[in-house]
């Protein structure tokens, strides 16, 4: 008997029911590694059991008795799933990796369970055969076709050695997903570069030193301490005057997983492999094909195109930033190299646009970005509120937590934010939930913001770079998905959408971060209340699109590197994934020793851990719908109530339960444009 089969879960787990506290908090006081293990196992069995029951009916099946019931099946599963994986990502240990390995292959041979049972799948068909008759609503319909599509694209269809073999093949890619996911965060953690004199960290403010010092004392290290954060371009070195040192960090940073305990090389080759070979197994020729059938991109041919198109105008807009950085580098005698880009990068914005980035951190302290910033801007769009519940703890002390309201008065839900980086925790920053909204199952959404902020000392403020304003911008747009959906079914809630589209609401919401009642109300010095002058502002936008060359390749770069793993066949004769990264990159012409790929295979956690294989094109695909749509708040008055109104009932509000294009058309008034996402980074004339 299995682990799955034989673990009930006991009445004193506090995963066992739903949470009494508001809104269906989980009591993470309560919860230690050991209850989530035992609700996931048992969950598992649970919802086995809730399906069986399903399949065995004795009458016909209908939308109620198969479609709906399945989705209301597995609910202590999905409790256990959003704790376990809001806890291995943020305060991981041990014990929680530990778990984490032995759940993984057992979750894959659940999943594959029920989506590759032939009598359930059969009542599913039959249900979609008659969908158009049983006089279903629209969103109950789309669920039908869901399903049905979810199960196909699961190899719901194949014969008795076909499912044993996919069942193989996705137990194997369960626990390798795990380990690449683990090996970078610990590699991260251990590419951290300690730094023994002080001296060297010469052009870090007061505080960056302070917060190195207290990273390193968090390790039990004398000295200082740069720890890594998740893509290649680390931003201490935009102000780090030591070239030494900052040679340290890149090779650091770009080095990591590479070799030794930590190797991501062979496991992300097997995990291309095998999802090459599952490809082909359901029918597809790769297993970027296999992606795009389920998102609004549709196939290979059009993320082909429109990468193609920005990949000449990308390359000679940084071709032509090299030249002026390296003039800059030749001022103090050296040939640029990739760890002086972002330093003298920087001093070209200070001299041409009269801008030093790093200088403006005081006017962008953390809670008053958050608070006068972030949330002020949500008031104004869509009459949000957001008051702070000391009361309710979240599962790390830096975790606060906040009630949501509508303009009426309504609770919504609970907002979490998680700002600091810290050992345990993974590297970038990302929106989850742990409660998603459901008029079937009568839930709200509670969730959860990560960013990876240092940390300062006791008693100082934390001070935030423009890239983390917006950063937190971007990530509060995801949350703000989840708050304003307003679904029937679970499997529709917030930002269950393609993942080509799932991106667009949080890059609209970037937007506020520089609109001038917004940035205004927010950007004030952290010492003096010095708002931020308007000529600061004035130099701050017209450097925007310094710098996009750099960006828009390395981004470029990521994007056909994720593409080239997931084209390969089964038989593919990689035996270095260093070499096959480098000739990917030469052959789709975005190779350069100055510009290194965002991610680098090793580290590039979106595509090989994450849910992005194949699909980290979504970012610039969704960037386009949200360029427009910008271009369309601007055109009917920007900052308002009846905008922020349209946006969120048309479109954040409906999730996955209507097809995303037409969502977007339903604001916009018609297709997308991308003509202003061009222009944006300077891939067209303005």
């Amino acid at each position: 008997m299995s682990a799955v089969e034989s673990s009930p879960v006991t009445p004193a787990n506090p995963l066992f029911v739903p949470s009494p506290l508001p809104f269906g908090l989980p009591a993470f006081g309560d919860i230690t590694p050991e209850h989530c293990r035992e609700a996931l196992l048992a969950g598992m069995s649970e919802q086995r059991a809730e399906v069986a029951s399903i399949v065995g009916a004795d009458v016909p099946p209908g939308f109620e008795n198969t479609v709906v019931a399945l989705e209301r099946s597995g609910r202590l599963l999905a409790r256990a799933w959003s704790v376990f994986g809001n806890l291995t990502s943020s305060v991981s240990s041990p014990r929680l990796r530990e778990i984490e390995r032995e759940i993984a292959p057992l979750a894959a041979a659940h999943s594959d369970a029920l989506r590759l049972d032939p009598a359930l799948f059969g009542r599913i068909a039959d249900v979609h055969a008659q969908r158009h008759e049983l006089g279903l609503d629209e969103e109950s319909v789309r669920l039908v076709e869901r399903y049905h599509l979810d199960f196909l694209l699961s190899g719901a269809q194949l014969d008795d050695a076909g499912r044993g073999r996919l069942t193989e093949l996705n137990q194997e890619l369960s626990g390798l997903t795990t380990t690449f996911g683990q090996n970078v965060q610990l590699a991260m953690e251990a590419a951290a570069v300690h730094v023994d004199d002080v001296a060297e960290l010469d052009g870090l403010g007061a505080e960056e030193v302070a917060a190195a010092r207290t990273a390193a004392a968090d390790r039990g290290l004398e000295g200082w301490l740069l720890p890594l954060l998740l893509p290649t371009r680390q931003p201490v070195l935009t102000k780090l005057r030591n070239r030494d040192l900052r040679r340290r960090v890149h090779e650091a940073s770009v080095n990591r997983a590479a070799s030794g305990e930590h190797d991501n090389g062979p496991v992300a080759l097997r995990i291309a492999t095998l999802r090459a070979e599952r490809a082909r197994l359901l029918g597809f020729d790769t297993h970027a094909d296999v992606v795009l059938a389920d998102q609004t991109a549709r196939t290979t041919e059009a993320v082909d195109a429109m990468l193609a198109s920005m990949v000449p105008a990308s390359v000679a807009n940084a071709e032509a930033e090299a030249a002026v950085l390296a003039e800059y580098a030749a001022r103090d005698g050296v040939e640029l190299a990739p760890w002086d880009w972002s330093f003298y990068s920087e001093q070209v914005r200070a001299e041409r646009y009269s801008v030093d980035t790093a200088a403006l951190r005081p006017w962008f302290e953390l809670d008053r970005v958050l608070v006068d910033g972030v949330f002020h801007a949500a008031e104004l769009l869509y009459g949000f509120r957001f008051t702070l519940r000391p009361d309710l703890a979240g599962y790390h002390p830096e975790v606060r937590v906040w009630e949501v309201t509508d303009a009426d008065g309504t609770a919504l839900g609970l907002y979490l934010g998680d700002y600091f980086a810290r050992e345990g925790k993974r590297g970038g920053a990302w929106m989850n939930s742990f409660v998603t909204q459901s008029r079937l199952l009568g839930t709200s959404p509670v969730v959860v913001n990560n960013l990876n902020v240092s940390r300062p000392p006791d008693g100082q403020p934390a001070l935030l770079t423009l890239d983390e304003v917006d950063t937190l911008f971007h990530e509060f747009g995801h949350a703000l998905h989840g708050l304003s959906s307003s679904v029937t079914y679970p499997r529709f809630a917030g930002t269950s959408v393609p993942r080509d589209f799932v991106e667009f609401p949080s890059q609209v919401n970037e937007m506020w971060a520089m609109w001038p009642e917004v940035l205004s109300h927010y950007a004030r010095h952290v010492d003096t209340g010095e708002p931020l002058r308007a000529e600061v502002v004035a130099a701050v936008d017209a450097a925007r699109l310094w710098g996009e060359g750099f960006a828009t390749l390395e981004y470029l770069a990521a994007t056909l590197l994720d593409q080239a793993w997931h084209r390969v066949t089964p038989d593919a004769s990689i035996t270095d994934p260093a070499e096959f990264e480098r000739a990917a990159l030469e052959k789709a012409g975005v190779a350069s020793d100055l510009v290194p790929p965002r991610y680098r295979t090793t580290y590039f956690n979106h595509v090989f851990a994450g849910g992005y294989s194949a699909g980290y094109y979504s970012y610039i695909w969704s960037e386009v719908l949200d360029a427009d749509t910008v271009e369309w708040f601007k055109e009917n008055g920007g900052l308002s109530r009846a905008n922020g109104d349209a946006f969120r009932q048309k479109l954040l509000a409906v999730g996955g339960s209507v097809d995303p294009l037409a969502a977007f058309r339903a604001v916009r008034g018609r297709d997308a444009d991308p003509a202003p996402l061009l222009r944006r980074r300077g891939l067209a004339p303005a």
